[in-house]
């Protein structure tokens, strides 16, 4: 498994935080955190444009977590410059619960190795990075002894019963809708597509309107399926044409549910643009007039070729590695990626889609102690904010230790940190909770 670990200049202090960062996917290296959020050097990219090609601009990054912890970007394995090998390789490593038992031997080693056991020690997970994280807690905690001072959750997934991604597959299930609403107004807010009368100029304020509806009259509207009355059923439409700026024959025709790539296609259709689901305040040409969902991501369009040119760029000519070797931003596992998970007292995986909230859970529980933070972009789409703040809410774990779970939202997307005025806020509020835990040892 390849690494790039900065520790501060000097003598080493071993009791000084390390931070364990990582990207998800399933199937991304850590290329992003690494170019885009906390790293000692960052590329500049344009904040909700098509970044123009090379050469980029990379500076040194101001907003790095250097000052207030050793940092270990680390590639998952077959991502990067890790590499597996073996006949059963892909089936070993190509899992929920096998890749968090790689990083947890990883971490094992990687203690050991720089003598860092008695450090205070922080998990960093993006997207599917968090799924990573809290099953890397609890297996961490329960499996190897080894208690963390925080898990940080940047654009969160741990139910993917949750995900706006196509939940219709899965019928009965409306919660993905509900959740998603709250980004769909941010987005319709950002592209001046509300229908509102009047129109707030204030996001903040449009979305706790909008979160309010989501769990009440739009929840109850769903939950009646096929028995909603006619009457209620234009009125949710009309107000869904309101938050989300959809014509209210589109939301009739879907039956009330858009899920969110139907969504980042109709929402500028007039235009012939496509609305990003990493960042929905990206936006891009459409392929196909006819498509019925968006058929790719503009934000990821607009600054993958940065990152992957910045970084291999950097790691050859400043860290000296890799000269002769391929570096794999992203491999193609989601399809035969094993989603099946092994829940905490459970004899064997469920036979149902992952959800490792009570991983998480767990984790809380064996250590009352442990500090969960929560960052989320209100134009994400890939793993909306709001369902994230649900999911926090439905911990399976006493009342009382909600109080060491603290959310942060950011007027950006999936990539907060590609946000400039974001990442400041993403660094600032992470310090925060690594220098508040240091302030609490006894």
């Amino acid at each position: 498994m390849f690494y790039v670990a900065y520790f501060k200049t000097g003598e080493q202090d071993t009791s000084r935080p390390v931070t364990f960062l990582y990207n998800g996917g399933p199937g991304s290296s850590t290329v992003w955190l690494h170019m885009g959020a906390f790293g000692p050097r960052r590329v500049v990219t344009a904040d909700h444009s098509h970044t123009p090609p090379a050469p980029y601009r990379v500076v040194n990054n101001e907003y790095s977590l250097l000052d207030v912890s050793d940092l270990v970007f680390v590639d998952a394995p077959g991502t990067g410059f890790s590499r597996i090998q073996g006949r059963n390789a892909k089936k070993a490593f190509y899992g929920v619960d096998q890749d968090a038992y790689a990083f947890a031997d990883f971490i094992v080693q990687f203690l050991s190795k720089y003598g860092r056991w008695n450090s205070p020690k922080y998990l960093f997970g993006e997207s599917y990075g968090t799924t990573r994280s809290a099953v890397l807690a609890n297996l961490l905690e329960t499996g190897h002894d080894i208690d963390l001072n925080g898990v940080i959750l940047l654009s969160q997934i741990l139910n993917f019963d949750l995900s706006a991604d196509d939940p219709q597959t899965n019928p009965g299930i409306d919660l993905p809708y509900e959740l998603a609403l709250p980004t769909y107004a941010a987005t319709a807010w950002y592209h001046h597509k509300l229908k509102l009368t009047n129109a707030p100029s204030d996001l903040q304020p449009l979305l706790a309107e909008v979160e309010h509806f989501a769990m009440t009259d739009y929840a109850e509207a769903l939950e009646k399926g096929s028995e909603l009355p006619d009457a209620q059923r234009r009125a949710i439409a009309e107000k869904l044409h309101q938050y989300t700026g959809l014509p209210v024959a589109y939301i009739q025709k879907a039956d009330l549910r858009i899920n969110g790539g139907e969504f980042e296609k109709t929402l500028q259709d007039d235009q012939d643009l496509i609305t990003g689901r990493l960042d929905t305040r990206f936006s891009g040409p459409t392929y196909d007039p006819l498509s019925k969902e968006a058929e790719y991501d503009p934000q990821e369009a607009a600054i993958s070729a940065a990152y992957v040119a910045a970084f291999n760029d950097y790691v050859r000519k400043d860290l000296k590695f890799g000269v002769d070797e391929k570096y794999k931003p992203e491999i193609e596992i989601w399809k035969t990626w094993n989603f099946l998970h092994q829940p905490p007292g459970e004899e064997q995986p469920e036979q149902q889609s992952a959800n490792v909230l009570p991983d998480l859970a767990q984790a809380m529980k064996y250590d009352p102690n442990l500090k969960v933070m929560l960052n989320a972009g209100y134009f994400d789409l890939a793993t909306p904010y709001f369902e994230g703040v649900y999911e926090m809410r439905h911990l399976p774990m006493p009342g009382s230790l909600q109080k060491n779970i603290e959310i942060k939202r950011y007027q950006s997307g999936h990539m907060v940190y590609a946000h400039p005025a974001s990442l400041k806020e993403l660094h600032d509020n992470v310090a925060a909770f690594i220098l508040n835990g240091e302030q609490h040892k006894p």
